[in-house]
């Protein structure tokens, strides 16, 4: 970003130099009593060199416009972000009390609790072993001891039960 807006600036800085220097010397040309269509050419020459310079500034113009609006819609939501947690936060930690509660209801041991929440987070079987420092296996074997417990057959079963009654239904009764 840094390098194509120096890039940006140079090119508008060497077409503005160019741009004054044609004129420079289409006024000399003049006063010196030059030829009619030496003049036209550099005329020609001057007016799109100040058309590239003029184009330039309307673009850095534009893109400086567009950085305005990206930065406030940036700030726009990452405000409604921090909006959201403030307001959810208290709602989260009940709802993380209730799953818990309910772990505890299905006699669930601590390390299958830690896994059930996981489990809930989406994280994989091998990513929740890595987070727990254990084998691959026995997170397979606590997962599996979950759903014995519970009753139920899968990881989207298992989020279900804590999902079906938060959410809107789907018009099936």
């Amino acid at each position: 970003m840094e390098d194509s807006r120096k890039a940006i600036w140079m090119m508008l800085v060497w077409s503005g130099i160019f741009a004054v220097l044609v004129a420079m010397d289409l006024v000399n040309d003049y006063q010196s009593g030059s030829t009619g269509r030496h003049l036209i050419l550099e005329g020609i020459l001057f007016a799109i060199s100040g058309g590239v310079f003029v184009m330039g500034v309307r673009q850095l113009t534009h893109a400086r416009q567009e950085v305005t609006v990206l930065k406030s819609d940036l700030d726009r939501v990452r405000n409604e972000k921090e909006q959201w947690k403030k307001e959810t936060h208290q709602l989260l930690v009940g709802l993380s009390q209730k799953i818990e509660d309910q772990f505890n209801l299905w006699k669930l041991t601590p390390a299958e609790q830690e896994v059930g929440f996981l489990l809930l987070k989406g994280i994989t079987l091998k990513e929740i072993a890595d987070i727990r420092q254990t084998r691959l296996k026995t997170v397979q074997q606590q997962s599996q001891s979950i759903y014995q417990k519970t009753g139920l057959a899968s990881r989207s079963e298992l989020a279900a039960f804590f999902l079906e009654d938060l959410l809107p239904g789907g018009g099936t009764g």
